[in-house]
């Protein structure tokens, strides 16, 4: 059964291990969450099939020959035990002075970080879910032969993602969240934009390129070895699908009036904006009856955090100067954000070959 609603999911879950379903299941565990969006997609045929961008086919070919498979390049028997943070330990704590988090028990605290960890994950997924339907548009809009090809290539690198992070949720941690507000917000604005090539800077050159600074960042704090292996594999298809987005960017962005560059150069910038409140847990802090106000503040407040929040913007900043969308009337904005410090950082469009062609590591579960 689907059920049609007009609002995503406001409500923690806990999701019973794929193992345990056959005894567990319920009604709302069969039936699917559905909400409605309406698009003006315009689409494009291609008439001639021949390669017209060569970096652009051999990333498609790269995305074929390093293709991964949840069944089987990842060891799902391995198992971390939720007596343990799920981060690594020494790291700063933006919530030790806190008096709502400080007056928890050990136990608590310990459930707090496991919250913490089930959000960061679930905000992973939904964005996977996002990067899935706008590529799949992507394919339809894309003007070219080979940005089709391509866009076909990463929808199924999505497909994946989704897959791998469900699986882990479900899984291994046990508890999803909704969707963070701001990050639904920037993907309705991109999936119901008419314009394919604004779907192109807002999920390419700003979530995409967020999400592959997070996964590098998840990676190193992650105790989890299962979710390191994890990360590893989408970082591999995530930074493929950067380098297609600023290769193809540049290209046409270098084609479209000045008035027509500045109103793409707004948009990103309203988007980092966007993105940069995303990584604020304010579901976690009301899922335990905490301020959430003072929790946010108390969040941004933290040095560390200030610093992982401004780290994640050193994969948007360069991409974006790259393709010219750092302009006379955007940097001033981005200077108040204190991120354009980043922008002479390498890009994704300098993009290092060994390194995307590397094989797939050898995990337990695919020697076996």
């Amino acid at each position: 059964m689907v059920k049609f609603v007009k609002v995503p999911p406001a409500h923690v879950r806990y999701v019973p291990a794929s193992d345990e379903l056959a005894s567990k299941l319920s009604a709302e565990d069969v039936e699917q969450v559905a909400e409605i969006f309406h698009t003006p997609l315009t689409g494009a045929y291609t008439w001639n099939y021949r390669e017209s961008d060569k970096t652009l086919r051999k990333l498609y070919k790269l995305g074929k020959e390093r293709n991964w498979n949840a069944d089987f390049d990842v060891d799902w028997n391995k198992t971390y035990p939720h007596t343990s943070s799920p981060m690594v330990e020494g790291g700063e704590n933006p919530y030790e002075t806190w008096p709502s988090f400080a007056n928890l028990s050990d136990k608590e605290k310990l459930a707090f970080g496991w919250h913490s960890h089930a959000w960061t994950m679930s905000q992973f997924l939904h964005g996977e879910q996002g990067a899935l339907l706008v590529s799949s548009q992507l394919t339809s809009c894309a003007p070219t032969y080979d940005g089709k090809l391509y866009a076909a290539s990463q929808t199924f690198d999505e497909a994946r993602h989704v897959e791998v992070f469900g699986r882990y949720l479900t899984d291994k941690v046990g508890v999803m969240y909704p969707v963070n507000r701001h990050l639904k917000a920037l993907l309705d604005k991109i999936l119901t934009d008419p314009r394919w090539d604004l779907k192109f800077i807002g999920m390419q050159l700003i979530i995409e390129s967020l999400a592959l600074a997070a996964f590098h960042v998840q990676k190193a704090i992650a105790a989890d070895p299962l979710l390191r292996d994890i990360l590893e594999l989408v970082t591999r298809d995530e930074a493929r699908h950067v380098a297609f987005g600023v290769t193809y960017m540049e290209q046409f962005l270098k084609s479209l009036a000045p008035n027509e560059i500045e109103e793409r150069a707004q948009f990103a910038f309203e988007a980092c904006r966007v993105m940069r409140e995303r990584i604020v847990p304010t579901d976690v802090f009301e899922h335990h009856g905490f301020d959430v106000e003072e929790g946010r503040r108390r969040f941004l407040a933290a040095g560390q955090m200030d610093s992982f929040r401004n780290l994640l913007f050193t994969r948007i900043m360069p991409n974006l100067n790259k393709v010219g969308l750092l302009t006379a009337a955007v940097r001033p904005k981005y200077e108040e954000l204190g991120l354009m410090a980043f922008a002479g950082l390498p890009n994704d469009g300098e993009i290092n070959w060994a390194e995307f062609d590397k094989p797939l590591p050898g995990y337990v579960a695919a020697a076996e």
